[in-house]
């Protein structure tokens, strides 16, 4: 007969083309064996700011993938992607609730992590670092300021392809990361989860004594967090720990 006492279980919509977030997951539990993380995946190959890409992040989309995730009785779930940083959190709290109707499963998304992660630490003034273009940098910052977040300075890599993202290394992130870092923000952001930003979280925050908030930590910081599970050691940004 299965035993009733089992790990914690956290549900996650992936990216499709998105090869970073469930294996730097997977690194960020460490040895953890409280904890296992289950994942499906959605159509999403492409971030700009237009129609076709917007369709990607339909919440009937999140809702049908949710639905799947239910069916391994997972603690919470997670949309795994920061769409809501430049569509609105108003998008993400519509996802959230589809997701909820329809599975009665407390869930979150990478972007109202960030917003969870902004209040519980006081950070007002960020530095923003993407893969993302310009123009979709700039609707993230506006999207930050209507929620009180503060850019005070930003870099972006100029990519649209999302499976390229996550082939940035960490040399090409490190420069721009400690220029951010030299305008004293309240913390760094890293924002794309097919991003290997919490590869170099350390290195930052000690080159730097800025904290660092990468958004696969974040994102799964949250969900430890509503399924009421330990959170995570301080090498993958300190105030996660």
């Amino acid at each position: 007969m299965p035993t009733l006492d089992r790990p914690t279980r956290i549900g996650m919509i992936v990216p499709s083309s998105n090869t970073c977030l469930e294996p730097q997951t997977y690194r960020i539990l460490g040895e953890r064996r409280d904890v296992t993380v289950h994942s499906t995946r959605i159509p999403v190959t492409r971030i700009a700011l237009d129609d076709s890409s917007d369709k990607q992040f339909d919440a009937n989309v999140m809702r049908d993938a949710a639905e799947l995730l239910a069916t391994a009785n997972v603690d919470v779930i997670a949309w795994n992607g920061t769409s809501g940083s430049w569509l609105g959190a108003g998008h993400d709290h519509a996802i959230v609730r589809e997701i909820t109707e329809a599975t009665g499963i407390p869930a979150t998304t990478s972007t109202l992590a960030y917003l969870a992660a902004f209040e519980a630490f006081g950070t007002e003034r960020i530095g923003l670092f993407t893969p993302y273009t310009s123009d979709v940098n700039d609707a993230v910052i506006a999207s930050y300021d209507r929620e009180g977040i503060k850019t005070i300075d930003h870099r972006h890599l100029d990519l649209s392809d999302n499976e390229s993202f996550a082939r940035v290394t960490d040399q090409e992130m490190l420069p721009g990361s400690l220029e951010l870092a030299a305008s004293h923000p309240d913390a760094l952001v890293y924002l794309c989860t097919n991003l290997y930003g919490a590869n170099i979280t350390a290195e930052v925050e000690a080159r730097t004594g800025v904290p660092v908030l990468d958004s696969v930590a974040v994102t799964l910081w949250h969900a430890l967090k509503l399924a009421g599970a330990p959170l995570l050691e301080p090498k993958w940004g300190r105030l996660l720990a």
